[in-house]
């Protein structure tokens, strides 16, 4: 029951988003900061030892909306675990790169082909087999729509070796 009424609860929120998204009532508060706030409580929703972080202690602060990233860095990084292998770690890492601070979630899962990459960000698609639990295809849209709020990008592209590394590209704080 606890399990079901939390589903409950991430899918009502993620409708919520949604429509504040597509009527254009998200007004992102921008602010400098460390990305190691963030993303250590983005993964509340995640089991325990199913995540690898790299976020360097030197990496350059960012200017975002504390609560959009981590509600964008919780869909992608729940959506990478829902689809990697059992017992294999999904990766978070950080860099920077010039003016911009890239943040790359990196699976090991079934990946997706090319011509569905920018499909995956739409709300309701979900690509292929979706596994148990799955939800219905709207945190992946969340999550480009509360990035690019903030003026950054959220990309997906093939992990060497196998599955989907989805890349947050955020502007580095000045």
């Amino acid at each position: 029951i606890e399990d079901g009424a939390d589903r409950l609860e991430h899918l009502v929120g993620n409708l919520l988003d949604m429509s504040r998204l597509q009527t254009g009532t998200v007004n992102p508060l921008i602010r400098e900061i460390d990305l190691d706030e963030v993303v250590p409580m983005a993964l509340g929703g995640v089991p325990e030892g199913s995540v690898d972080l790299d976020i360097p202690e030197n990496l350059p602060m960012v200017t975002v909306d504390k609560g959009l990233l981590e509600r964008a860095v919780a869909n992608v990084v729940e959506n990478a675990v829902k689809y990697s292998p059992d017992r294999t770690r999904v990766l978070v890492a950080a860099s920077a790169m010039g003016d911009h601070v890239e943040l790359r979630v990196v699976d090991r899962g079934p990946g997706v082909p090319d011509a569905a990459k920018d499909r995956i960000f739409e709300p309701f698609q979900r690509y292929g087999d979706a596994p148990r639990g799955a939800g219905v295809g709207l945190g992946l849209a969340v999550a480009r729509g509360f990035t690019e709020a903030m003026d950054g990008t959220l990309t997906a592209e093939d992990t060497p070796g196998g599955g989907l590394t989805m890349t947050l590209t955020l502007r580095a704080a000045v």
